[in-house]
């Protein structure tokens, strides 16, 4: 870079800045009517630009929405009653999805605007935007007019600003830390306050690089296994059956829309908390879909995709790398309503039969993860009393939920006695599922779900809990206690210190552990899985012996090398 003379005074007070093109026979030439001498230069431009596109976001102005005007507008674009339940549930779903997409479209049309660097202010409400509107609008006429008047008027507002969100932001963090459910989370908001979180890295990976990724992870483990074998030629040893769904009246289906949290995700044909302020306008519809799903055992097709976010599993992680992403599923509010359905009339037969696992804190009322650490932890406190010794060994499996084998899950749930078009509804659920990878300002080709409960909905995890009902008993078998949630288990059992058979129970338990494994297309997470015992006395060449290797090898690894000190 040549450093050139461009004032008369022997100065350089002229640049040249250039982008996307290059500069070539630059003269600087002295004037005698200026005393900045003239400067030209040949620009090429550029033929091919990599630049990125500014990322946008598309929004609603729903502030000036009239909820009472849309509701009317629904109404009347909907087809009668007397039509609308001729319908049958797929096109009865599309027609209202559309009517209310439609119809929000026609009040608060998408905007676009460019996408913001950080989230909004929590504490930023209507109130403070409308001031902080009226903060701008003051600026820009003062510095048009340069009035002594305009520039008081828009300090006192600046002033009253600071001081408004000065308060807003104290009330804010005043009420989310004196309303924290536990003590934890305090801690949580001063660590945000003291050290705020870094902008999202840069990261040259795409939608479809996620969504390829998540497919191929779930497809290497399913190509693992044979396909199942399942008889469907037995009679359940249940005296109770369920073959049918009972029929909602609009009482139900209204109670079910607006009690439930208004979580909403870009599915949705209109945010959630909208669809609450119209309820009256689409429970007719709404409760003439939910019954015909539930009498012909069809779910909704356009129900049958999720959206997926990926987000990093810690923050200190590489955000370069794929296996470092865990997927965030999203799913329309209406299919969750409809799935609330089911979810709670299979609830009451599952219990009333007692066909769940007692020993399964996982998705369970009254229970938590810390009620499932006590119920082990005081276990092994008593046998430590009684002078016993107690192994705990952790079993931790890989991607659990997407593995479900669904010929297998609906096999489990015939055996418990659900039949008919209940379980043809189970199988429409379960059938035809796929999901989009959203990553930032782009979304991925759609993939398809051959295996696997959809994460982020109502029934996936009572399912999961259905197809894991079965293992308990193969644990308590060899007489091993067992505590579960969701898809870790924790096995346990104390016996006298100089009991011999010890090695040999954990390798028999063990081994039909993973046959059951293999039977139901499971993997165990080897990384995670651990063998310890309460005194911390069980070690292999004088280290902690864990069980990151295949069970094949248990049995060799346990009767040589388990050695209790």
């Amino acid at each position: 870079m040549s450093v050139t003379t461009t004032h008369k005074s022997g100065n350089q007070l002229d640049l040249i800045y250039t982008r996307y093109c290059s500069t070539a026979n630059t003269l600087v030439t002295p004037l005698h009517t200026s005393d900045h001498f003239l400067i030209t230069s040949d620009l090429t431009l550029a033929t091919d630009t990599t630049r990125t596109p500014p990322q946008v976001t598309f929004r609603r102005n729903l502030r000036t929405l009239s909820t009472s005007c849309l509701s009317s507008m629904v109404s009347s674009t909907l087809p009668p009653p007397s039509q609308f339940s001729a319908l049958d549930t797929n096109t009865a779903t599309d027609t209202l999805c559309s009517t209310l997409s439609a119809c929000l479209d026609n009040f608060c049309p998408l905007l676009s605007r460019p996408a913001r660097t950080t989230p909004a202010a929590p504490w930023l409400s209507d109130v403070l935007r409308e001031h902080r509107s009226r903060l701008r609008a003051a600026e820009r006429k003062w510095r048009k007019s340069h009035n002594p008047n305009d520039l008081s008027a828009y300090q006192s507002l600046l002033s009253s600003f600071s001081a408004d969100v000065s308060t807003a932001k104290s009330t804010y963090y005043h009420n989310k830390i004196n309303n924290c459910p536990d003590s934890r989370t305090p801690f949580k908001t001063f660590s945000s306050l003291l050290c705020p979180p870094p902008p999202p890295p840069t990261s040259t990976l795409t939608a479809d690089d996620f969504a390829t990724f998540f497919i191929n992870k779930t497809r290497t483990i399913s190509d693992q296994f044979s396909t199942p074998h399942t008889d469907t030629n037995f009679t359940t040893a249940n005296t109770h059956t369920l073959s049918s769904f009972s029929p909602l009246m609009e009482t139900d289906v209204s109670k079910l829309i607006i009690s439930n949290h208004p979580t909403t995700c870009p599915l949705d044909p209109i945010p959630t908390h909208i669809l609450q302020a119209i309820s009256t306008s689409v429970i007719p519809a709404l409760t003439h879909i939910i019954n015909t799903s539930l009498h012909t055992g069809t779910f909704p097709t356009a129900f049958k995709q999720a959206r997926v976010i990926p987000m990093l599993k810690k923050p200190t992680l590489n955000p370069a790398l794929l296996e470092n992403y865990r997927p965030v599923s999203l799913l329309p509010f209406i299919a969750k309503t409809l799935e609330r359905v089911v979810f709670n009339q299979l609830s009451i037969f599952l219990a009333q039969n007692h066909l769940l696992d007692i020993n399964q804190s996982g998705f369970k009322s009254g229970h938590s993860t810390e009620t499932a650490l006590l119920s082990v932890t005081e276990a092994l406190r008593l046998a430590r009393a009684a002078s016993k010794s107690s192994v705990l060994i952790l079993l931790d499996l890989s991607a659990a939920f997407d593995k479900v084998n669904h010929q297998i899950l609906l096999s489990t749930l015939m055996k418990m006695g659900i039949s008919g078009t209940a379980l043809q509804w189970f199988k429409s659920y379960l059938s035809g599922r796929s999901f989009k990878v959203a990553w930032r300002s782009e979304v991925s080709e759609s993939q398809l779900l051959a295996t696997g409960v959809p994460q982020g909905s109502v029934l996936g995890p009572l399912l999961f809990s259905i197809y894991m009902s079965s293992l308990g008993s193969v644990i308590r078998k060899h007489a091993f206690s067992y505590h579960c949630y969701a898809d870790d288990t924790q096995l346990f059992f104390s016996f006298h210190p100089d009991d011999p058979t010890v090695p040999a129970r954990i390798t028999a338990c063990l081994t039909d552990i993973s046959g059951w494994m293999k039977e139901h297309h499971l993997q165990l997470n080897l990384a995670k899985t651990e063998l310890i015992d309460s005194q911390e006395s069980w070690s292999c060449d004088g280290q902690p012996v864990n069980l990151h290797r295949p069970y094949c090898c248990y049995s060799s690894i346990l009767q040589i090398c388990l050695v209790q000190h």
